[in-house]
């Protein structure tokens, strides 16, 4: 799936990076942890958060995530955008609850690749 279909299937808003939009997504995690994210998630992922700080941000550069989402309407402010923007990971924005939104993307073939 390419981040330009998950966009569509969300109804979601591009905050930046929209040059890349198609680039490639192989999984996709739905997570407020960080912690999580760091054990469980692997490479060209996109991370669905409620959860805005730069943290995020910092998290999803360190997993080589090419994609953040955030739900319910949570809007990042300006410097987590720029920190994202510096690292090329488009971040979206979506009203739709983390559940709905993995549900989603699960049902139209986005898979999750985790290990345990």
């Amino acid at each position: 799936m390419k981040i330009k279909d998950l966009k569509e299937l969300l109804d979601a808003d591009v905050l930046c990076c929209e040059e890349n939009l198609g680039r490639h997504l192989y999984s996709a995690c739905g997570c407020d942890l960080m912690s999580d994210v760091l054990a469980y998630v692997k490479d060209q992922g996109a991370l669905l958060t409620g959860l805005v700080n730069p943290q995020v941000v910092r998290t999803a550069v360190m997993m080589d995530l090419v994609c953040i989402v955030f739900v319910r309407s949570k809007l990042p402010t300006e410097d987590i955008v720029e920190l994202a923007k510096e690292n090329g990971i488009v971040v979206l924005t979506t009203d739709k609850r983390l559940y709905e939104a993995c549900g989603i993307l699960y049902s139209n073939g986005l898979g999750v690749k985790a290990t345990k």
